[in-house]
Order: structure tokens, then C-alpha cells, then sequence
């Protein structure tokens, strides 16, 4: 049995995609199951959940992400866990195959697509980001990502010990530093759940480095894809960014993430702000990764480089100030994203 476990928010724009896909895979369907939790949608996410045959919809009244995924994986039953977001689709019908078979080696404890899969369909920010190999250019200059940068051709610049299995690489992860694996079609034994902390809050890449400290350090990274409908505009990345600097900024000082960023975060976070503020490194950047596939959704990338370092330095510059991060609000997330004419729910109803 495979759990797929889906948190929802609003998700409307993207969820049909996301489970067509899930309903596509060549996988029997009696071995599958897909529970979502929700975190009280207002627009038609709860109809499209029940069109598409969602095995189960359980609340998430914390309503972040990290709180859906523990509330669904609660609720799941598989031996096998996999982790997929609303905005994901599986690019073809033996991806979950595909991802469950470096599961015959005993020792792998979790399987990740190798690559953000790009689509020339895509809206070209949504193609950017895919190029890139990471929804946070930040990372890049950390050197610190889990997919395939067109920028570097790497995966990862942290040192990690890989094997090449043919359709995978089986790595061993160094707790002390290991790349930001465990988001957007992470699958994982479900028997790792007792040796990490996994409720109420299921921060992907805490997980995979506690369970690298506590001796479960192999997994493989598939040779494979995802789809990643992470933005269609600079706005909503904006929103996304302001989103995920409050979330960190919070749950770190509430000493609940365990996930090592203090071992290259402030070199690279120097290498970063230069880099944007002189604008002809981004522009190298961008053209190695056009190099290596043209695409004119490369442009994005100074305007997505500055307004990380806005969003991050406005969130620096209230923390040197002293005042305390804000508690994650998930308030009218994504309401502009309700199509046109659909009715409004009150958090929590269920669909006539």
C-alpha cells in the first residue's frame, strides 16, 4: 500500500492536475490510497478532492503545509509514504513505480525525483524555476539544492558519498550537512516515522536529517521528475517568499527545526546579496543555464533574485530590531486564486 498525502489550501488553481495525474499512474489502485488534508478551502478544492476520488479528507486546523502533512499522514495507512503537494504532477504514468523500486534495497530509507521537470506548456516563471532545480535562488548561492540546476549541472554542491544504481543514485547523507532533501515527491518508509519527530508538524528536511543522525542515511535520488506549479506571477512568489521567511523565522526561534543552514548560510547568504545588488554575476548565472537550455523564462531571474533579497532583508531588518516573527497566518491564502464564479465556503464546510 502507498499513501499519497496531499495538504490543501485553496488549492483549486492546481489540485485537478495534481490528481489526474495521481489517477493516471499505471499502479494498482487497490494498493493506493490519497488523503488530503485541508485547512478549511473556500474555493473549489473539496469538489475537486471528491471528482477525483480522494480516498480521504481529513481537517488540518493548524493550516500550514508541515501541519497538513502530518494530519494526513496520520490518517494514511500505506507502508509507503509519498509526499505531494497540490501544485505537483507526476509527468508520467510510471512515475510511482518508478520511485518504489530502489525500495528492494533494504538499506534506502526514502526516494526523491532527481529533477524539477520542465514543460514548454508551462507558464515561464513556472519554466524558470524548473530550470533552476530550486524555488529559492538563495539556495543557489548557499550551494545547497536537491535537484538538477541547469545554472551548475549539479544536484547539489554539498559533498555527499552516491553510487550510480542505473535508474537512481543511492546517496548517504551526512547529517552534519546534508542537501535539502524531502519536499515535492518524497517517498518514504513508513517505519522511519518512529524514529523522528513527525507531529504536529512534518518539516520535510528536519525529518530526513533526523533520520540520518539516528543511522537511516541512505536514499536515492531517481532519475526521474516532477512537476512543480510553485508560481504563475512575481506576486505570488512574493507572497510565497514573505510566507516562508515568517514560517523559518518562527518555528526556529521556537527551537522546533533541527535542520543544520548555520554551516554555509552566511557566506552564502554575502555571496547572494552582492551578487543581486551587482547584477552582472546573475546575468553570468542566467546565461550558463540558457547555455544549457534556451529558454527566455532565464529574464526572471534578477527580478526573482531581487525580491528575495527585499523579502529576506525586510525580515532581517525586524528581527535586528527586536521585534518577535509573526505566528504563520494562512488568512484569505490564495482567495485571488478562486476562479471566477465559484461560490465561497465558510473553512471547513463540505461540497454540496
Amino acid at each position: 500500500m502507498v499513501s499519497l498525502v496531499i495538504p490543501t489550501l485553496n488549492s483549486g488553481r492546481t489540485l485537478a492536475a495534481c490528481l489526474e495525474s495521481i489517477r493516471s499512474q499505471a499502479f494498482p489502485r487497490d494498493n493506493l490510497e490519497i488523503v488530503i488534508a485541508d485547512a478549511g478551502s473556500t474555493d473549489d478544492t473539496l469538489v475537486i478532492a471528491a471528482r477525483y476520488g480522494a480516498d480521504r479528507v481529513v481537517p488540518n486546523p493548524l493550516q500550514t503545509g508541515e501541519a497538513g502533512k502530518a494530519a494526513a499522514i496520520a490518517a494514511s495507512r500505506g507502508e509507503f509514504i509519498a509526499l505531494i503537494d497540490s501544485d505537483n504532477v507526476l509527468p508520467d504514468g510510471d512515475w510511482l513505480t518508478r520511485m518504489l523500486a530502489p525500495f528492494a534495497d533494504e538499506r534506502v530509507v526514502g526516494t526523491e525525483p532527481l529533477e524539477y521537470t520542465w514543460r514548454p506548456q508551462d507558464p515561464a516563471l513556472t519554466r524558470y524555476f524548473a530550470l533552476l532545480g530550486m524555488n529559492d535562488p538563495l539556495c543557489l548561492f548557499l550551494g545547497n539544492y536537491d535537484r538538477l540546476s541547469r545554472v551548475t549541472g549539479r544536484w547539489t554542491e554539498i559533498a555527499v558519498e552516491q553510487e550510480d544504481c542505473g535508474g537512481y543514485l543511492r546517496v548517504r547523507l551526512d547529517p552534519a550537512g546534508l542537501p535539502t532533501i524531502g519536499a515535492n515527491g518524497f517517498v518514504l518508509r513508513r517505519a522511519l516515522l518512529q524514529h523522528v519527530s513527525w507531529q504536529p508538524y512534518f518539516f520535510d528536511i528536519d525529518i530526513v536529517q533526523q533520520a540520518a543522525a539516528a543511522g537511516f542515511r541512505d536514499v536515492a535520488k531517481v532519475k526521474c521528475g516532477i512537476v512543480h506549479l510553485y508560481c504563475d506571477t512575481l506576486g505570488q512568489f512574493a507572497r510565497k517568499q514573505r510566507r516562508r521567511i515568517r514560517d523559518y523565522l518562527f518555528f526556529s526561534s521556537a527551537r522546533q527545526r533541527t535542520y543544520p543552514w548555520d554551516r554555509r548560510r552566511r557566506a552564502g547568504v554575502a555571496r547572494f546579496a552582492a551578487a543581486t545588488l551587482l547584477v552582472l554575476p546573475l546575468l553570468v548565472q542566467a546565461w550558463r543555464g540558457w547555455r544549457r537550455r534556451p529558454d527566455a523564462a532565464w529574464l526572471y531571474h534578477l527580478p526573482v533574485c531581487f525580491l528575495t533579497l527585499a523579502v529576506y532583508g525586510a525580515a532581517a531588518v525586524r528581527r535586528a530590531l527586536g521585534f518577535p516573527p509573526p505566528a504563520p497566518a494562512r488568512q484569505g491564502w490564495q482567495a485571488s486564486d478562486r476562479p471566477a464564479g465559484s461560490p465561497a465556503r465558510a473553512p471547513g464546510e463540505l461540497p454540496p
